[in-house]
């Protein structure tokens, strides 16, 4: 996912993703233990959009402080 879609969604929308790809994630490691992972690059796509996905919350949230502070 490019960070330009990340970024047009909500951030309820955002954690409801990063929760479903934790989940696709752990069960990747799971294929990936058991040796039946047709697909070993989708772990790190899932981990990389996970890591973007946080740090636009993130980014959100400083942005919502500094519009406090000001």
């Amino acid at each position: 996912m490019k960070v330009n879609e990340i970024r047009d969604l909500t951030t309820e929308d955002i954690i409801k993703r990063i929760k479903d790809s934790k989940e696709e994630l752990f069960n990747l490691r799971f294929k990936q233990a058991n040796g039946s992972l047709e697909k070993p690059h989708r772990i790190n796509e899932l981990r990389k959009d996970i890591a973007r996905a946080k740090t636009i919350i993130r980014e959100r949230e400083l942005k919502e402080d500094r519009g406090v502070k000001s």
